[in-house]
C-alpha cells in the first residue's frame, strides 16, 4: 500500500501526487531553516546555506554575473529534481522524475524561457541563430536549428526518465535477486545517479539560456 493518500485516484495519478509532496517538503524545509535566522547558524540552517550557496557557485561559474537574474528557477529546479531523484530510493515511494509528464514540465519552462530571453536581448535579430552563418545555407540550416531547438525539452525529459527508471528497474531486480549485501553497490551507484542526472539537467538548462543571449556569430 502507498504511504502517501489518493493515489488511486484518477484525479491525482501517483507522479502528481509525489510532486505535490516533493513540493510541501521543500517548502516546509526551507520555512523551518529560514524562520530563525543566526548569526551562527543550526544544523538546518547550515546545511541549506551549503546547498544554496552550491547552487548560487554553479551558477555564476557557468552563466557568469546576469546568471543571477535565474538563480531562483536554477535553484528551485536543482532541489526539486534532486529530492524528487532521491525519493525514489525510499522504500514504498516513487520518484516524480520517473514520470516523462513531470520532466516534460520542467523542460518546456526552460524551452519557453530560452527564447523570451533570446527575443528580450537580441529582438528580431534573434532569428539570425536559426539561418546559418551564410544566407545562401539558410534552407539548410534553418530547418536542421528549428529540430535541435524543438528536440531539447524531449531530450532533457527522456534523459532523465531513462536514468531514473532503468535505475529504479535495476535496484529492484537486485533486490529481488540478491536481498543481502550485494545491492548496497547497486544502490550507491544509484545515488550517484540521482545527483548526477540533477547536474546534467541544470547545467543543460543553463547552457541553452546562455546560447539563447549570446551574440550570433
Amino acid at each position: 500500500m502507498h504511504p502517501l493518500l489518493l493515489l488511486d485516484n484518477p484525479y491525482f495519478p501517483p507522479h502528481v501526487t509525489y510532486t505535490w509532496f516533493v513540493m510541501i517538503l521543500l517548502i516546509v524545509v526551507s520555512f523551518v531553516a529560514t524562520r530563525r535566522l543566526e548569526v551562527y547558524p543550526g544544523r538546518l540552517q547550515n546545511f541549506m546555506e551549503v546547498v544554496v550557496d552550491g547552487v548560487r557557485n554553479l551558477v555564476t561559474e557557468n552563466m557568469g554575473e546576469r546568471g543571477m537574474n535565474f538563480f531562483p528557477l536554477m535553484a528551485t529546479i536543482t532541489l526539486f529534481v534532486l529530492v524528487s531523484n532521491l525519493l525514489g530510493l525510499v522504500p514504498g515511494f516513487d520518484s516524480p522524475t520517473a514520470n516523462l509528464n513531470t520532466n516534460l514540465a520542467m523542460a518546456l519552462i526552460v524551452f519557453i524561457l530560452t527564447h523570451i530571453m533570446g527575443v528580450k536581448v537580441h529582438g528580431a535579430k534573434y532569428i539570425k541563430q536559426f539561418l546559418g552563418p551564410i544566407w545562401w545555407m539558410t534552407p539548410l540550416m534553418l530547418p536542421i536549428e528549428l529540430l535541435s531547438h524543438l528536440f531539447r525539452p524531449l531530450t532533457l525529459s527522456v534523459r532523465l526518465f531513462g536514468n531514473m527508471v532503468g535505475g529504479h528497474i535495476l535496484l529492484g531486480v537486485v533486490l529481488l535477486l540478491v536481498p543481502f549485501l550485494i545491492p548496497i553497490p547497486v544502490f550507491a551507484l544509484k545515488l550517484l545517479i540521482c545527483f548526477i542526472q540533477t547536474l546534467v539537467f541544470v547545467m543543460l538548462s543553463m547552457i541553452y539560456i546562455v546560447l539563447a543571449m549570446e551574440e550570433h556569430h
